[in-house]
C-alpha cells in the first residue's frame, strides 16, 4: 500500500477514535447533570433565599444554574485535558474538543442547542488563552445562523457570566476579536495563578455576596458551609479552583480581595472573612447584588433590605469621590497661589 494512502487511513482512524472518545465524555457529562439535577439545586446564601420571590421561580432558577455550571465546567475541563494530554504532532489530528462541539442532542431544536455549543467553544478558547474570532464562532454555530448570531452570543455569554463572573467584550473591532474579561482585576484575567485555566472570579463574587449578606462579616464556618453546597471543600482539590483553602485564606488574602482575621477573644480560635481593600476598590455592594440577582434569574430589588443597603453604599461612594475631587482642586488652587506669590 502506498505510504501516502496508509498515512491518510491512519489519520482517518485517529479522527474516528477522537470522535468516539468525545461522545463518551459527552454522555458522562450528561449523566452527571441529570443525576445532580435530580438530587440537588444550585447553592445560594441562606439569607438571600429568604429574600427571594416566593416558591416556584426561585427553585427552578437554582436548578437551571446548577445544571449550567455542571455542563459548562465538565465540558471545558475535559476538552482542555484531552488537548493537553495528547502529544501527537500530526497536522491532520482532530481535537476531541472540536468533535464535541458538533455532538447533537436529538431532544433539542437547533436554535436551543447553539448557545450551548458556543459556550463550550468560548470557555475552551479562554482556558487555552487563544483569541476568540467571530469567524470561528460562526463556524461553530453554522453559517445558516449568521443572522441569529447576536441572539446566540448573548445567551451564551450570559450563561457563562452567571457561573464564572466574566463579561464577553469585543477587543478588536477590525479583526472582530473578543475575549472573556473578569469582573474583578484578579491576576491573569481571573485565573489568579499563572498559566492556563478557568476563571476564579465567580467564586470570589459569591464569597463577597455571602459576606455582604451576613452583615459585611462572615464566620469561616458559614463560608465553608456555603461553599460545600457548591461542592467546594477545604483540603479537597477542586478541578477549577485547585486547593480551595489555600486559594481563599492565602491567595485571595495576599491579593487583598479578602480579609481573614481571628474573632476577638475566641477560644478556641475562630476566624471570619471581610471584604479586602481590592474588593472595595474594584466592585461594590450593588454590583455584587446585581450578580447574585442574575444568578437567581431575578432583579436586585428582589432583595429589598440588601438593595437599600447597596443604594446607601452607592450614595456614600459618590459623596466620597466628590470630597476627594474637591480636596484635590483645593490643593491645586493653593499651589497656584503659592507660585504666584513667589513671582
Amino acid at each position: 500500500m502506498p505510504r501516502s494512502h496508509k498515512s491518510k487511513l491512519q489519520a482517518s482512524e485517529r479522527r474516528r477514535r477522537a470522535r468516539g472518545e468525545a461522545q463518551a465524555k459527552a454522555a458522562q457529562a450528561t449523566a452527571a447533570v441529570e443525576e445532580e439535577s435530580a438530587t440537588s439545586s444550585s447553592p445560594q446564601c441562606e439569607d438571600a433565599a429568604q429574600s427571594l420571590p416566593p416558591a416556584g421561580s426561585s427553585s427552578t432558577s437554582q436548578e437551571r444554574q446548577g445544571a449550567q455550571a455542571t455542563t459548562i465546567t465538565h465540558t471545558a475541563v475535559s476538552c482542555t485535558k484531552s488537548d493537553e494530554d495528547s502529544n501527537s504532532q500530526d497536522e491532520e489530528r482532530v481535537s476531541p474538543c472540536e468533535a464535541l462541539y458538533y455532538i447533537e442532542n436529538p431532544g433539542e431544536d437547533s436554535l436551543t442547542r447553539k448557545p450551548g455549543l458556543l459556550e463550550q467553544f468560548l470557555l475552551y478558547k479562554y482556558k487555552m488563552k487563544q483569541p476568540i474570532l467571530k469567524e470561528d464562532m460562526l463556524k461553530i454555530i453554522g453559517q445558516n445562523y449568521e443572522d441569529r448570531f447576536p441572539e446566540i452570543i448573548k445567551k451564551a455569554s450570559e450563561r457563562i457570566e452567571i457561573v464564572f463572573a466574566v463579561d464577553m467584550k469585543e477587543i478588536d473591532s477590525t479583526r472582530q476579536s473578543y475575549n472573556l474579561i473578569s469582573k474583578l482585576k484578579l491576576p491573569n484575567n481571573g485565573r489568579v495563578r499563572a498559566g492556563r485555566g478557568l476563571p476564579k472570579t465567580g467564586l470570589v463574587m459569591n464569597i463577597l455576596g455571602m459576606i455582604f449578606m451576613k452583615g459585611n462579616c462572615a464566620a469561616e464556618e458559614d463560608i465553608w458551609k456555603f461553599l460545600g453546597m457548591m461542592r467546594v471543600y477545604a483540603g479537597r482539590k477542586h478541578f477549577i479552583y485547585g486547593e480551595p483553602r489555600k486559594l481563599i485564606t492565602k491567595d485571595l488574602v495576599r491579593l487583598q480581595y479578602l480579609e481573614y482575621r481571628q474573632v476577638a477573644n475566641s477560644d478556641p480560635p475562630r476566624f471570619e472573612f471581610l471584604w479586602g481593600p481590592k474588593a472595595l476598590a474594584e466592585t461594590s455592594k450593588m454590583k455584587v447584588l446585581e450578580f447574585l440577582a442574575k444568578v437567581n434569574d431575578t432583579i436586585p430589588t428582589a432583595f429589598p433590605s440588601y438593595y437599600e443597603e447597596a443604594l446607601q453604599d452607592e450614595k456614600e461612594r459618590v459623596q466620597t469621590k466628590a470630597m476627594v475631587r474637591a480636596s484635590n482642586i483645593d490643593i491645586i488652587l493653593q499651589f497656584c497661589w503659592f507660585v504666584q506669590e513667589r513671582k
